[in-house]
Parts: structure tokens; C-alpha cells; sequence
């Protein structure tokens, strides 16, 4: 029984929203309001449509349980997690400090991560207590529609589905983020991994101009599809269950069924490597869909050409961005000089990329080799050139990177991807974070969290997370550590290697 379960109802928060009244809970001195319907539910003839706004209700609604997951695959046991969970996806949790009209708290809105294809607000190390109760501003998290559901290309349906459910979240914090506390001219999206390739493409569509003034983008992927490519997965997806890739042929398909066939094809990608090229050397079969509508160029482009100059952004990554999945694949020590000379062949920037690596870091063996160009080409060279299509047009960045190694599995993991998950909203031991940061949080974990924290919520507040903004004269970036400190750009080599790369929509190379 959690505390606001506890609670009489008569003490517990009641917030008058657009929709109808909401009664949440408190827990550790913050009021929590959970499973809150911003959009219709997606199902029936609103399969593969875009949002629609919830209807109203009538009476107090109970909001203490996080709404269901959206459908998803089984990597992590995700899909035991969303099934038979009921149709409501569409949902956003709210934490305050203070709920009322005139707290007028900054608002930080956070978009998880899951590579495309899995995640769920309801995970316990997302939950926004923390963050809101120690830095004062109101968290908001929601779920948002992944997988086929969310980024397939389907005839008959529009592009990029999840990303107008992102805009519709924003949309409802807008229109009453106010009620609880929140100022809805202060709000700061901040997200990681898709989530974070989630905020890049929202700086650069014009549906979601003035629904957020600051964003952190955490591990941006540099993957962004065209339509072809897309399309083409798509087809693939619906070939594995005798079906065209259209609303008329996949509506009336369990989504588990489809996630299973996503499944299927996702486990046979090497097969499409001819057809769909780095995508499937590294198992991605969804990103945002650059359709020319709904997100019309890439977020570099959009930056570069000057859309988020009056939004302030912080943006970084980890240093070891792959280890964690080299661990997963069983590869930690075990990745050959066949295997490093591929990854360099296919990742590596331009003809000479793969020569460029070898002179840059001569001392590196096939294992470190690997890593780099996958960190590299996934996670760190995006991020870092978001900050520079940024500057580049005048807007405002700040940079960091986190070196400090996660102690979890015998300290294997380094500064893995998503280990800032757990640092930047304080939960160290929930969830998967004690894998990373172990069972018991050491205390230099607890003082790196607590600065990131501060970080995070100083820039929401003020724009300001505690260091220069980045420019290409000095690069100075934060670098989180113990101890931390600010320093030039520590990446300098790959930097250099990939100065010069656009990182460009993605197309289908094969016929």
C-alpha cells in the first residue's frame, strides 16, 4: 500500500482540471496525481490516428495508479508489463510541491526512453518525488505510443505518431499545469535516449513552437528514417503476418501480434542489411520519420537553420555509451579484430573514417575500437552536434558528459548509456538502477546525484545549470565525475573525426 493510498480522502489533493476534478495523493511531503487521460485512448477507429483530446468527466476521479503501458515488445518484459493492462495509454503523472493556481513552480516534463519500441512512465526509477520535492519545480512524466503503434510507416495513417502524442502531453501541461502548481510559461522537457532523440525532434517541429522554452536532451540518437526506409520495415513487419503495411490490413491486428512480428524481423536483421544498412547492423527498426509534414528536417538541420534559437538547451551524454550494450550482447572482452574492422567499416564517418579511428587512437585494441565508433555514431557525435547546430545559429547550449563508472557488475559497465537515468531523479536502488549503481548507493553516488539534480532543476528555474555555455572557441563542458569539473571538450578526437558529418535522414539503400 503506497502512502496515498493510506490516506483518507478527505487529505487528499483535489485539482480542478480541464477535463474534471482529480483526487491524488501525497507521499513524502509531494502530491501525486497519477494515470491522468491527456488524450482519447488509441484503440478502435482511433488505431494509427493521431491523439484526440480526452472527454470530460463528471465527479472526482481517483488518480493514484499509473495508466497502463502501451503495447509493446518483450525485450525486458516489457510486453508481460502492458498486456491485458486495459486501452487508457495515453496518460501523464503530475508531482508538486505545492498544488494551486498561484505556486506558478517550473515545470520539468520528462520523455523516457525504450529505443522506439519499449517504455512506460509507471517505472519506479521515473518517479518525479525527488526531483520536485528538493528542487522545488513540478515533474511531470506519460506515456506515449511505441513500436508499430507509435513510429511505423502505414499507409493510410500519418507519420510519427508518438511524436504528436508527445505534442499533445505538452499540449495538456499547457492548458492545466497551472492547477497544480506549475507555471505553464516556464517548461523544460528533458529526456533520454529516445526520449532524448524525442526532445531533438520536438525543437525542430513547429506544432510543439511554444509549448516548452527549455529542453535537456540526454544520449541523442542520431537515427531519423526517411519515409522509404520506414515504409519498408513496415512492409516487413506486416509480410510476417501475410498483411499489407496499411491502416485497412494492421487495425484490426492485436498489437501484441504485431509487436511479436517486429520481433521476428528484428531478430533476422543482418538478412537487411543490404536493403536498410546501418539501422540494421545495430537492430534499430523505429526512429522518428522525417515525412516532411509532421517533422520536416532532421533536428540538426532544424537547429542549424535557427528553429530552437529561443529556446535554451543543455545536452550531453556518457562516456561509455555502448558498454552496456556490448555487456547485454555477452561481447565484454570478447569482440575480435573482424568484428571492430566491420563496425568501423559501417559506422566509421566517409571513406577514410575507419583510417581516421586507427590513427586517433592508435593504442586502442578491437574492443575499445568497437565501443568508440558505436558511442560515437549512436549517442555522443549526435548530441555533441545538436550543441553545435545550436551555437552555430546563435542559440544557447550548455554541454556535459558523465565519466563517473557505475560500481554495478563489478564497475564492467563504466559510464554506461542510461546512467544518468538514476543520478538525474535521485532513485539509485529502484528499478534498474541497482544494477548500474549497485544495492547500496555508495555515498559519492548520492552527492553526484544530488549535484545533477541541482543541475537539472537550476536550468529549468533559470536557465542556468552551473557552468559556461558551450561555443567552439573553448568547448568547455561539465563533466561529471568525482570530483566533477568544467573542461574542454573531452572527446576531442572523435570530435575531429566527425566534425564534419551532417548526420543525414537515413534512406533505404536497397531496392
Amino acid at each position: 500500500m503506497t502512502d496515498s493510498e493510506s490516506q483518507p480522502s478527505g487529505s487528499r489533493p483535489v485539482v480542478r482540471a480541464a477535463a474534471g476534478e482529480l483526487r491524488g495523493g501525497r507521499e513524502a511531503g509531494v502530491a501525486v496525481f497519477r494515470g491522468i487521460p491527456f488524450a482519447e485512448p488509441p484503440v478502435g477507429v482511433l488505431r494509427f490516428a493521431a491523439p484526440r483530446p480526452v472527454r470530460g468527466w463528471s465527479g472526482v476521479r481517483e488518480a493514484l495508479s499509473y495508466g497502463p503501458p502501451p503495447p509493446q515488445g518483450g525485450h525486458f518484459g516489457a510486453d508481460a508489463a502492458s498486456r491485458d493492462a486495459g486501452d487508457d495509454w495515453l496518460t501523464v503523472n503530475v508531482w508538486s510541491p505545492e498544488p494551486g493556481p498561484d505556486a506558478g513552480a517550473p515545470v520539468m516534463v520528462w520523455i523516457q526512453g525504450g529505443g522506439y519500441v519499449i517504455g512506460t512512465s509507471g517505472l519506479p526509477e521515473y518517479d518525479g518525488g525527488r526531483l520536485a520535492r528538493d528542487g522545488g519545480v513540478v515533474v511531470v512524466t506519460f506515456n506515449y505510443r511505441v513500436g508499430i503503434e507509435g513510429f511505423a510507416q502505414i499507409e493510410g495513417a500519418p507519420s510519427n505518431r508518438a511524436l504528436l502524442d508527445q505534442v499533445a502531453a505538452l499540449e495538456w501541461v499547457r492548458d492545466n499545469i497551472r492547477a497544480f502548481g506549475g507555471d505553464p510559461g516556464r517548461v523544460t522537457l528533458f529526456g533520454e535516449s529516445a526520449g532524448g532523440g524525442s526532445v531533438a525532434a520536438l525543437l525542430a517541429m513547429p506544432r510543439a513552437a511554444g509549448l516548452f522554452h527549455r529542453a535537456v536532451a540526454q544520449s541523442v540518437p542520431g537515427t531519423f528514417f526517411s519515409p522509404e526506409l520506414a515504409a519498408d520495415i513496415t512492409a516487413a513487419c506486416a509480410a510476417e503476418l501475410g498483411l499489407r503495411p496499411t491502416v485497412a490490413d494492421l487495425s484490426g491486428i492485436a498489437p501484441r501480434q504485431l509487436s511479436a512480428a517486429a520481433g521476428l524481423v528484428g531478430a533476422r536483421m543482418d538478412q537487411w542489411a543490404p536493403r536498410w544498412g546501418q539501422p540494421a547492423h545495430r537492430t534499430v527498426l523505429f526512429s522518428p520519420v522525417v515525412d516532411g509534414e509532421v517533422l520536416a528536417v532532421t533536428p540538426w538541420q532544424a537547429l542549424a537553420d535557427g528553429a530552437g534559437r529561443g529556446i535554451e538547451l543543455l545536452v550531453g551524454h556518457t562516456r561509455d555509451e555502448q558498454r552496456l550494450f556490448t555487456a547485454l550482447g555477452g561481447l565484454l572482452g570478447e569482440v575480435g579484430e573482424e568484428q571492430a574492422a566491420d563496425a568501423l567499416r559501417v559506422f566509421a564517418p566517409g571513406p577514410d573514417g575507419a583510417r581516421r579511428y586507427r590513427e586517433a587512437f592508435p593504442a586502442a585494441g578491437p574492443d575499445e575500437l568497437y565501443e568508440l565508433v558505436h558511442s560515437d555514431w549512436l549517442f555522443r557525435m549526435p548530441s555533441l552536434h545538436l550543441a553545435e547546430a545550436q551555437t552555430a545559429a546563435g542559440g544557447r547550449a550548455h554541454v556535459y558528459e558523465l565519466t563517473w563508472p557505475a560500481p554495478g557488475m563489478g564497475g564492467a559497465l563504466g559510464a554506461c548509456h542510461g546512467l544518468d537515468v538514476p543520478l538525474v531523479f535521485g532513485h539509485l536502488d529502484r528499478g534498474q538502477s541497482a544494477m548500474l549503481i549497485g544495492e547500496t548507493p555508495s555515498p559519492e553516488a548520492e552527492d553526484l546525484s544530488a549535484r545533477m539534480r541541482a543541475a537539472w532543476t537550476s536550468f529549468a528555474a533559470h536557465g542556468d545549470p552551473g557552468w559556461p555555455a558551450y561555443d567552439t572557441g573553448q568547448r568547455l563542458v561539465q563533466r561529471f565525475d568525482t570530483p566533477s569539473s568544467v573542461t574542454a571538450y573531452p572527446e576531442e578526437p572523435s570530435r575531429l573525426i566527425w566534425q564534419n558529418h551532417t548526420f543525414p535522414v537515413l534512406p533505404l539503400i536497397g531496392r
